[in-house]
Parts: C-alpha cells; sequence; structure tokens
C-alpha cells in the first residue's frame, strides 16, 4: 500500500518538479529564490517575478547550477515552501523519490540526504533515479532491453546524452549547453544586431514566441530593453531570424555533440539507435522542430517526447505507484555514505 507522504522530486536549476500520492498531481515551481543578506523576500513563482528587476541590494538567484545542487539550505528552503503548498505538516516523515544525474559523488549523495533530513525536513527516507532511467520509463522505453536506447534530455542549463542497455546506463556525457545558453545567445545577438541591451527573461518570450528552427516563417516582435550607446530605454523590432540565429548556434553545439557521442558508441548498439531512433525530451524540446532540424543534421530520427521537462516526473509517478519498478530506485542511508 502506498504511503500519504511519498513524494516524486525533480530539482532542475529551472524549475522544481513534484509529484505527490496524497493529492495525486504533480506541481511545478520556479526554482528560484530572492534574498537580501540572510533574509529571504520570495521563493519560487514569487521569487522568479522579481528575477532582472530586482534592486542592488537584493538577489535573485537558483540553488541549482548546471543539475547539481550549489546551495544545500536554500534548496531545502524552496523545497519545503513547495511542500507546505501541499502539506501543512511536511516536516514529519516522509518517503522522497529523487531524480538525479548519473556518477554522483558520495558528498553530492549525501546532499541529497541531507537536503530532506535537515533543519525543516526531518526523518525521511530518501530513494534516488538515475534520471536517463526515469526518463526512459516515461517515454515506455525498457531499460532492460539488450539493444541499446539512446536519451537525450535537453535541460535548462545542460544537455544529458545517455545509452542505456540490458538495465544499465553504459555511456552518458554532459555538456553545458540549454535553454539557458540559448536565451544568452539570443541576447547578444540582438545586442550584435541592433545595439540593443535585453533580459534573458525577454529572450525566453522571443525564443517560445518565434523560435522555428527548420521552419523559418518571417516574424517579428516589438520589445523593450536599453540602448548600449545612449543607456537610455529604447523600444525596437526584433526579426525571427535574429532569434532563430541565437538559437541554432546552441543547437549546432548540441547536434555535434550528439554525433560524437555516437561516434563513441558500439557498433552494433549504434545500428539499433539508428534504426529505433534517438529519445529525445527536456524542457528545452519545446522549440518547434528541434527533432527535425536535429534529424537533418545527423541523419538518425528522433523521437520526440510530448512531456517535455516534465518526462522525469513521469517516470519517477510510475516507480512510485507500480511495484515492479521500484526496483530502479536505490535507497540512500546516511550511514553508507
Amino acid at each position: 500500500m502506498l504511503l500519504a507522504k511519498n513524494y516524486g522530486i525533480d530539482l532542475g536549476s529551472s524549475s522544481v518538479k513534484l509529484y505527490s500520492v496524497l493529492r495525486n498531481k504533480s506541481y511545478t515551481e520556479r526554482n528560484m529564490i530572492a534574498s537580501r543578506g540572510r533574509r529571504i523576500i520570495a521563493v519560487g513563482n514569487d521569487a522568479y517575478e522579481m528575477f532582472e528587476k530586482e534592486p542592488a541590494d537584493i538577489s535573485v538567484h537558483s540553488p541549482m547550477a548546471f543539475g547539481i545542487i550549489a546551495d544545500q539550505e536554500l534548496q531545502e528552503i524552496v523545497l519545503y515552501s513547495m511542500l507546505r503548498k501541499i502539506d501543512p505538516a511536511p516536516s514529519l516523515a516522509s518517503v522522497m523519490y529523487f531524480s538525479v544525474p548519473l556518477d554522483m559523488t558520495a558528498v553530492e549523495k549525501r546532499t541529497y540526504y541531507n537536503l530532506v533530513n535537515g533543519s525543516w525536513l526531518r526523518n525521511s527516507r530518501v530513494f534516488m533515479v538515475e534520471s536517463p532511467i526515469a526518463d526512459a520509463l516515461a517515454m515506455d522505453v525498457d531499460p532492460e532491453k539488450k539493444d541499446g536506447s539512446m536519451i537525450v534530455n535537453i535541460g535548462a542549463e545542460s544537455t544529458k546524452m545517455s545509452i542505456i542497455t540490458d538495465g544499465k546506463v553504459i555511456i552518458n556525457r554532459k555538456i553545458p549547453v540549454g535553454g539557458s545558453q540559448m536565451n544568452e545567445a539570443i541576447c547578444s545577438e540582438v545586442r550584435r544586431r541592433y545595439s540593443l541591451q535585453i533580459g534573458t527573461r525577454t529572450a525566453r518570450r522571443l525564443k517560445l514566441a518565434m523560435g522555428r528552427l527548420s521552419d523559418q516563417r518571417r516574424e517579428a516582435r516589438k520589445v523593450v530593453g536599453i540602448d548600449s550607446i545612449s543607456g537610455l530605454p529604447r523600444e525596437e523590432v526584433i526579426s525571427s531570424y535574429v532569434v532563430n540565429d541565437g538559437i541554432m548556434n546552441c543547437v549546432d553545439s548540441i547536434a555535434a555533440e550528439i554525433k560524437v557521442f555516437l561516434e563513441r558508441t558500439p557498433p552494433q548498439t549504434a545500428y539499433h539507435i539508428s534504426r529505433e531512433g534517438i529519445y529525445l525530451t527536456g524542457g528545452s524540446t519545446r522549440i518547434p522542430y528541434i527533432d527535425n532540424y536535429l534529424a537533418n543534421y545527423l541523419g538518425v530520427s528522433f523521437n520526440l517526447s510530448q512531456l517535455y521537462e516534465n518526462s522525469a516526473m513521469n517516470g519517477l509517478e510510475k516507480i512510485i505507484r507500480e511495484r515492479e519498478l521500484r526496483k530502479w530506485a536505490q535507497p540512500i542511508l546516511q550511514r553508507r555514505l
């Protein structure tokens, strides 16, 4: 029987995804915190509303960096704040299933354990599921297949490539290119072509509204930024070609890394992957036609997941609810770290 306080948690650099068995519902909030010194001003979506608008004495940032917990104390506050909205007494014993990166050190594992056994959350049991396994289960890929499958997750700050065969991740690689780098590349293109400085939030809106890659439709959007020469606010109409140039620089880097990754793959496994197609997921795959663009670049078909950033969360939900899948969750005990 499922415990009432079972949670599936996917900590990302951009957002925190949480599944509650008690509510049978998934929740998502921005993984951000606003602080003035040691005083917390806002957490989650409220903190994101302050991002790039905050005064000099307030810091707004994510406790995660490239998929790794950078500040355990602040990450615990974000998670506790989110749990409080679901459960009025989240500090009591719970069972936490985390989607985690591959090849974590003992120190990084201890961070996940301490995250839910620290100042705000206590007496929690911790289980870890490797993120490629969670993605595979969400996309109905059998991790125990002997032929092998390839999962590519394009996230907020990094892209993770993994090959799963016979129940194990045999090859994996992570590169520091993701949605945030695409946003920054758009900012750079706008600054170079229009002498206009825009924020990454504006760049993200342009990316989602006009990013097309394979379908180069002529579009334009009006934005407000700071003139690079005068330093005064200015309106400008931004072309979709400028936005796509910024996105393509990053997507081409990802495609080149996938090509090198496939070249390192054993020939029989690579042959099966080329026939089955590469499974593509992650929040940054919301860009229209990104799967077609990568397929044309590499000459290999892609199977795009419609779960996007919720892929790992969906995999955790399956593991929690289906007993036969619990074997993919490894318990973490403090005395073993």
